[in-house]
Formats: C-alpha cells, sequence, structure tokens
C-alpha cells in the first residue's frame, strides 16, 4: 500500500492501484515529476530534462507546427499534458498533437484531459534521452491500448526518430508519417543533426526551404 508518506521508486513500473496513482500525483514531493500508469503498474519520472533533451524538444514541436501551417492541415499541439483513462491509464507524454478532424477535440478550460470524455492524441511523442528502453517498450504498449494513431520516439544520444504507426492494438515501424502526410522522418532527422551545428533560427530557415 503506498501512502502519503512512502518514498516511492521512480524511473521504473510498480505495482500500485488507481487511488495509489492519484494519490501519489498529489504528493508535493513529486510536483515536478511525469506520471505514467498502465495495467495496474505505476512510473514516476524525475530524471531533469537537460539542454540535449530540451533542445530536441524545441526544434521537434516547432517543425511538426510548420509542416501542418504550410500544408494546410489543422493541428493543435500540447506540452507534457496529462490523459486520463479512469480507473486505468494515465500517461503524460513531452509532446502530443491533435490533428485533422479531431484538432479542436478538446475546448480550452479543460484541465486533465479524459479519455472517457475526448479522444487520445493523434500523435504522440517521446524525447527518450536516459528511457529510451521503457519509450521502446512499456510506453509504446501504453499508446497502442489507447489507440493514438502514431507514436514517435526522439532518440537523442543516436539522433533519430524512431516512428510507429499505430493499427489494429498492435504498431509497426514507418518512415513517412500517416497522420502528416509525406512528411518523411529522415527529413526531421536531418534537422536534428543540424541543430549540433548551428543554432535554431537556421534550421528553422532550412526547415521552410524543405517543406516549401
Amino acid at each position: 500500500m503506498i501512502t502519503i508518506t512512502t518514498k516511492i521508486p521512480t524511473e521504473t513500473w510498480i505495482k500500485a492501484t488507481w487511488d495509489e496513482y492519484l494519490q501519489a500525483a498529489e504528493n508535493p514531493d513529486y510536483t515536478k515529476a511525469k506520471f505514467y500508469y498502465n495495467n495496474g503498474k505505476l512510473r514516476i519520472e524525475m530524471s531533469p530534462l537537460g539542454n540535449d533533451h530540451a533542445c530536441d524538444h524545441s526544434i521537434v514541436n516547432h517543425a511538426l507546427h510548420l509542416y501542418a501551417s504550410l500544408n494546410n492541415i489543422d493541428l493543435n499541439g500540447r506540452d507534457n499534458c496529462s490523459y486520463h483513462k479512469h480507473n486505468q491509464k494515465s500517461f503524460q507524454p513531452d509532446l502530443s498533437f491533435y490533428i485533422g478532424k479531431t484538432a479542436n477535440a478538446v475546448p480550452y478550460g479543460t484541465g486533465i484531459i479524459e479519455l472517457d470524455t475526448y479522444p487520445p492524441p493523434t500523435l504522440v511523442i517521446e524525447i527518450a534521452h536516459t528511457s529510451l528502453a521503457d519509450d521502446l517498450g512499456a510506453k509504446r504498449i501504453l499508446y497502442e491500448d489507447v489507440e493514438v494513431r502514431e507514436y514517435w520516439i526522439v532518440d537523442v544520444k543516436n539522433v533519430q526518430i524512431i516512428a510507429f504507426t499505430i493499427e489494429k492494438e498492435g504498431s509497426r515501424r514507418i518512415r513517412t508519417s500517416v497522420v502528416l502526410p509525406n512528411l518523411e522522418i529522415a527529413l526531421l532527422e536531418e534537422a536534428l543533426k543540424r541543430t549540433r551545428q548551428t543554432n535554431h533560427s537556421r534550421v528553422s530557415a532550412w526547415l521552410l526551404e524543405q517543406f516549401q
């Protein structure tokens, strides 16, 4: 039984009830933590998000908004947003997007996005600096279960994007996005590589040339 005074292990999955997860989420010791819950297991992430993680987060977020704007694709993005499916699942991805018909599905004034009321995000992205194995494993299963349409993992250390389309409760690797038509994953990887050599403004200008 997890209590409010229990020191909960972080960066790993532990057995917990939904009520124990909610109690942990209200614990002031974990104010800056990210929470995931699936199939009776809880994961709390407390690792500090350093420069490399933040830079990749920023340029990927910018690139997708730029691509959607230039291609007249309806899109609304969310940064570290919390999602719940009552008594079952919770997640707080680095980036998440509602695209196309569901772009405006969640109105302003909404707090935690309850998946019993609203659809799941179309695209979820995790920026993996220290969490790659978990992002490829348990989190991928979580996103399959909630039926997001696409899931990307940005591998910071290896400067690559591992992208999956999700269908029929499973996932398969892709190199071209389905939810952002004709967007090549390799192009975004090249943008990430360029950020290692120059600033984001220059990379943004390069992306604009590629997208037009």
